[in-house]
């Protein structure tokens, strides 16, 4: 099969309605107050880790980046809530002033919970204020980017939570069964016999055709040559993960790069994040609570240094972001004979519930200019020392699963819920 994709003409971006971009808002607002149902002021207060944010900073710093980007320049009289929060809840934007430290997060008893929604409501009511009416295209493709930066916290909030939750020997559940905040499928799937996708490579394009709304990372699309490759039909398994276990694959530092075996040493890895052996069982701590592992779910939790030892240990490697995306926007098959999988997507056919570690570092296309002013701290001042994931997980909004979305962590980085998908030379 040819990976050859022919040029195209330079595109002409499609912005929503009006009407659309007023109920993409309104959505995304009462989802994400609709995850911390049921959670406690304490629930959303703690935080478990610097890499970490508590519920409720999430909460209030959604509600700081429309407030910051959109109210304050756009909105003629607004009043902010509280002029503290100007410095409580900015994460990283140094053009904009300067942060409270990330570390001391949980720190925040106050503002209570209470205090942040009303808030959000705040802002809320200020924003149906600015967008009444026919809206600029400017303030749309802000708006775009305000409501995308609050579904990649929605995610991280779960996330975050997840390692909260962890740390207590109780084990307690963040929900007993899926609900409108994540749909994983608790039934047992079929993990479907691993086969290799051959591709030719060759000159081909990569990156996001400007239509539809992307981040700025993920552009401008352009060529790029790939040689031949084969890439797995799925990642890899957590039954296939146990293998690697038993063979003291946590051991060997033959399969280990340098920065990666200190951490094995420093941190005493012997499993991916979460997994624990209850006497002669392994088990994994979920959202669920605490459950078996599921020898044929696809292995979660993993740093960047495991996914690639384990692929050394298999004698094969990791792809290239290059690699995976080409195969991703060709193959058209589901990963396994689970018809659940989530999120329910076109893009359900190269994705597994789990991001991707690729061998790729987090670094700027050719051409790429990151945009003026502090929004351009979005993505842009981040290209360095991070590793690049593809596809997206059961956690991940579906408007973020596409083949051209750029995730990236740093590569000792375990609490997110990504994986591995094998490739190797043709």
């Amino acid at each position: 099969m040819s990976a050859t994709i022919q040029s195209p003409a330079a595109p002409e971006e499609t912005l929503p309605s009006s009407n659309d971009i007023r109920e993409s808002f309104a959505a995304c607002r009462m989802r994400t107050v609709a995850l911390i149902e049921g959670l406690s002021d304490a629930d959303v207060t703690v935080q478990s880790m610097p890499d970490a944010s508590p519920a409720k900073w999430h909460l209030a710093h959604t509600s700081w980046f429309y407030e910051t980007f959109l109210l304050k320049p756009a909105l003629r009289g607004y009043r902010t809530f509280h002029d503290a929060y100007d410095v409580l809840f900015n994460s990283y934007y140094q053009g904009v002033g300067p942060q409270h430290p990330r570390g001391n997060r949980g720190l925040l008893t106050r503002p209570s919970l209470e205090k942040v929604l009303a808030y959000r409501e705040h802002v809320d009511n200020a924003m149906r204020q600015l967008l009444s009416g026919s809206i600029p295209p400017a303030r749309i493709k802000l708006v775009q980017l305000g409501i995308a930066h609050e579904e990649q916290h929605q995610e991280l909030l779960l996330t975050d939570l997840h390692h909260l939750l962890a740390q207590n020997p109780l084990h307690p559940a963040y929900q007993e069964k899926p609900s409108l905040s994540f749909k994983e499928s608790r039934a047992t799937p079929v993990a479907a016999r691993l086969k290799w996708h051959s591709l030719e490579g060759g000159l081909v394009e990569i990156g996001h055709d400007g239509i539809q709304f992307s981040y700025d990372c993920e552009s401008p699309r352009h060529q790029t040559y790939v040689a031949p490759f084969q890439i797995a039909s799925r990642p890899v398994t957590c039954g296939e993960w146990l293998e690697f276990i038993d063979d003291k694959g946590y051991a060997n530092s033959d399969y280990w790069l340098a920065d990666g075996w200190d951490r094995v040493c420093a941190d005493g890895w012997a499993a991916p994040l979460y997994w624990q052996k209850v006497g002669r069982q392994w088990k994994q701590f979920t959202l669920y609570g605490l459950l078996p592992i599921d020898p044929s779910k696809p292995v979660s939790h993993i740093s960047f240094y495991e996914a690639d030892a384990y692929a050394r240990w298999a004698g094969k490697r990791l792809p290239t972001e290059q690699e995976w995306e080409i195969a991703a926007t060709q193959f058209d098959h589901p990963d396994t004979e689970d018809i659940t999988l989530t999120p329910k997507s076109a893009a359900n056919k190269f994705y597994n519930q789990i991001w991707q570690w690729t061998a790729s570092p987090y670094i700027a296309y050719p051409g790429y200019k990151p945009p003026k002013g502090a929004i351009g701290e979005y993505n842009g001042k981040f290209m360095s020392g991070l590793m690049v994931l593809r596809g997206g997980s059961h956690l991940t909004p579906a408007g973020h699963i596409r083949p051209t979305y750029r995730n990236f962590f740093a590569p000792e980085k375990r609490w997110q819920v990504a994986g591995l998908r094998l490739a190797r030379d043709a």
